[in-house]
């Protein structure tokens, strides 16, 4: 499933801050009003968004970077070059637990870039910010016997 690793050239890195600082403004945050917005660079070079969306029951939020990985999966992509993550707060916010383990379903080497308000990013691999994680190859070992 896997995308094959490559950085993005300088006009995808300046779309994916675009597209990641503007999809914040679809975030239904009434509860937290912590505005996150997310875009993900698919292999075919589809741009895809996402926000993220509370709900007065807490378990039924979604975070930007799920909701853009649900939205690409659901129309047929599967394997992506970057992912962006932008919020309000002027400091790098990077995906919560559940985000990380979620994206590392499509590889673990991942760019991820933590995006400020005023443009500034830090880029990540996905395997920096989840160590030792459980992968679909994981499921794959053979298994020992009782």
């Amino acid at each position: 499933l896997m995308a094959t690793p490559r950085d993005l050239d300088p006009n995808e890195l300046e779309r994916l801050i675009d597209l990641s600082l503007d999809a914040r403004k679809y975030s239904y945050s009434p509860y937290s009003k912590f505005r996150v917005g997310s875009a993900i660079l698919t292999e075919e070079g589809e741009w895809i968004q996402g926000a993220n969306v509370e709900n007065a029951a807490y378990g039924g939020s979604i975070c930007a970077e799920r909701t853009a990985v649900v939205k690409a999966v659901s129309t047929g992509h599967k394997k992506f070059i970057a992912v962006g993550v932008a919020t309000d707060v002027n400091t790098f916010i990077a995906p919560c637990g559940q985000c990380r383990q979620f994206m590392c379903e499509f590889g673990k080497h991942l760019r991820v870039y933590l995006i400020q308000p005023d443009r500034s990013y830090k880029k990540l691999l996905l395997s920096e910010l989840l160590p030792f994680s459980f992968g679909p190859e994981d499921l794959e070992l053979e298994r020992n016997s009782i």
